[in-house]
């Protein structure tokens, strides 16, 4: 009996996670040629602007998402269907109020702080947008991840793509506009793709609560499922917030540093250009896996530490590390020895293959981190990740500014500090799962958790 549940978990696991590498591996495809045209209309100047100003937006939407898909779908995975009813009801009256007070806070900060300022005027009201479609789009994001309904989710973010993509080339092949229009266009092209996503998320939500009426449903209490989802979606969201404020930190400490080290300030947000919007874009092609293995990981290591059923984690922790040794050994082979060859071929940029290729422990160590990361929030360890994405942040940020601002080093002091931080936090994930479940750096010495 324990090995046909075992088998079936896996089945379970393997179709969701194939529906959302293959649709990913697609997006992916479609985010090099939404980056191609963007580096072809703005340039190097404004492409570095354009990086520059995502961080920010990115800010915005893991606030307004409250992190729900992670903290709801774990929720969902650990209670029975006769809950999810009930559940999904309370959870639709906390979204709408903290969304309230999210507009209203947000508004009153734009109109007192110079957030976003130094851009075009239209940038920040266009960010608020964003917080309603996010904000509503997660309890439907973090239902289906629940449920197991990964096909759901693959179709969402393929989707966001393929209009994004569509939008722009629309866009741009019927106009032309100056850099700061051109920009600004970006940015709509962004914010409309993620409404449409809203739109497939709204139908699909709707048609698959109207299921419920047909069956039993039991009333969830209120206080156990505010707590439940507090206390993942506030450390998470939390640990997001970091994360996102570091990276609208950085393009600024990386130029800094540069300028400091002798360079101009066009010819630093230039370099950081060729470094976001080509480098990392190659370099972070194949992280669609470790995106989809987070997003399948999630649920499932949830219901498994809620059975306490230690084997099956063993089991997928083994799978998820040789997985990422299997294509994240011969992705970062490609980056070193084929670098040029790549860059020139899809960006005309031979500059970037240099980045592309000193760059290649950062990407091979971030494969690691996103799904160490589920396993770390499926124990409830997610303060613990917290810790671990600080004090490499810390020793990261250290180094890019001291490294960076030397003439001596330039750009390589800040791929040694961006290599440094990617290392260390893949190192403090992991030994804090082994740790969890009784393991060796080899997967041996189990015990009891």
């Amino acid at each position: 009996m324990y090995l046909f549940r075992r088998l079936k978990n896996m089945k379970l696991f393997i179709r969701g996670i194939s529906f959302l590498i293959i649709t990913a591996f697609f997006g992916e495809c479609l985010e090099f040629v939404i980056n191609m045209i963007l580096a072809r209309e703005l340039g190097e100047h404004g492409m570095g602007i354009y990086m520059s100003i995502l961080p920010s937006i990115f800010l915005i939407a893991i606030i307004a998402s409250l992190e729900l898909p992670v903290s709801l779908s774990k929720f969902i995975a650990e209670k029975e269907v006769v809950y999810h009813r009930n559940i999904l009801s309370q959870v639709w009256k906390l979204t709408i109020v903290f969304t309230c007070i999210f507009l209203l806070a947000a508004t009153a900060l734009y109109s007192v702080f110079p957030f976003l300022a130094e851009y075009h005027p239209g940038v920040r009201w266009l960010t608020l947008l964003l917080i309603p479609i996010i904000s509503f789009s997660s309890i439907a994001r973090g239902y289906f991840m629940g449920v197991h309904h990964m096909g759901k989710i693959a179709a969402a973010n393929f989707l966001r793509k393929i209009a994004q993509l569509i939008l722009l080339v629309i866009v741009y092949q019927l106009f032309s506009f100056e850099v700061n229009i051109a920009i600004i266009i970006a940015l709509c092209t962004f914010i409309a793709s993620e409404g449409v996503v809203f739109l497939y998320f709204m139908q699909a939500y709707v048609l698959s609560v109207r299921s419920f009426k047909k069956t039993s449903s039991k009333p969830a209490d209120k206080t156990e499922v505010g707590r439940a989802l507090l206390s993942v979606s506030f450390p998470t969201t939390v640990l997001r917030i970091f994360h996102a404020v570091t990276h609208a930190i950085q393009p600024f400490l990386i130029k800094a540093a540069l300028l400091h080290a002798g360079m101009t300030e066009i010819s630093a947000t230039e370099h950081f250009g060729v470094l976001a919007g080509i480098a990392l874009t190659i370099g972070f092609f194949p992280a669609f896996i470790a995106h989809s293995l987070l997003i399948a990981l999630i649920p499932i290591v949830s219901e498994k530490v809620s059975k306490n059923d230690i084997k099956g984690i063993h089991s997928i922790l083994r799978q998820v590390v040789w997985i990422t040794l299997g294509y994240g050994t011969p992705a970062v082979l490609v980056f070193y020895f084929w670098g040029e060859e790549l860059t020139n071929i899809f960006f005309h940029s031979t500059s970037a293959s240099y980045y592309l290729k000193l760059l290649w422990p950062y990407f091979f160590f971030h494969f690691f981190v996103m799904p160490l990361q589920a396993f770390m929030i499926g124990f409830g360890l997610i303060k613990d990740a917290l810790y671990h994405t600080i004090w490499a942040t810390v020793v990261s940020f250290s180094l890019i500014y001291f490294l960076g601002s030397l003439p001596q080093f330039g750009m390589a002091g800040v791929l040694i500090g961006m290599n440094t931080g990617a290392v260390l936090l893949t190192l403090l994930h992991y030994n804090t799962v082994c740790s969890r479940l009784g393991l060796t750096f080899w997967f041996k010495s189990a015990v009891r958790m």
